[in-house]
């Protein structure tokens, strides 16, 4: 059964203010969010959990070390593409984005641990070995700096999954980045 992509006028009534907020926010209606708009609650957590995430200590770097961890290893069509032109309109240093990707080493150890962190909570549910905390925390995180992750997995779990249902379209000011596992 295929997803329907909502606009401002056809989406139910309670995802159209958030769809107005959308184009307020990103100048479009992302397809992701047309397709959320089927379900205004969830359309409406997203975008809360998005807003959130970016509200956390984790600065534009980390933010998608985290972004895109995620969405490489849930092999989302989508949100790598749209994660990477977001990378490139926060100023993200083109390396990171690239390795990130690529599925290569980040350029500094720091990001590197935080990748690594952020692997290890997806793929073992939310389970650390002492040693990987002993590496988070010799990197200079915190204790907060896990729940922030865990933030940012609940936003892109949302997306993530819902594209796969979905086979969400990318974006036309997406399509330059697109990507395959």
């Amino acid at each position: 059964m295929k997803f329907e992509l909502y606009d401002g006028e056809s989406a139910p009534a309670a995802s159209q203010p958030l769809l107005e907020n959308s184009v307020k926010n990103f100048g479009m209606i992302p397809n992701l969010h047309a397709v959320l708009a089927e379900s205004p609650a969830t359309l409406e957590a997203y975008q809360v959990l998005h807003e959130l995430f970016q509200s956390t200590s984790l600065d534009a770097e980390e933010l998608t070390v985290v972004w895109q961890t995620i969405n490489v290893e849930h092999e989302c069509h989508y949100c790598v593409p749209a994660h990477t032109a977001i990378a490139h309109g926060m100023k993200v240093n083109p390396a990171i984005i690239d390795a990130l990707r690529d599925r290569s080493v980040l350029p500094t150890e720091k990001l590197q641990v935080l990748h690594l962190t952020t692997l290890a909570l997806v793929r073992n549910r939310g389970q650390l070995r002492e040693q990987e905390l002993a590496d988070f925390f010799s990197a200079g995180y915190e204790r907060r700096h896990i729940l922030e992750i865990i933030l940012g997995i609940s936003q892109k779990v949302i997306s993530n999954y819902t594209n796969h249902q979905a086979d969400t379209p990318v974006d036309k000011p997406f399509q330059n980045f697109e990507w395959s596992a």
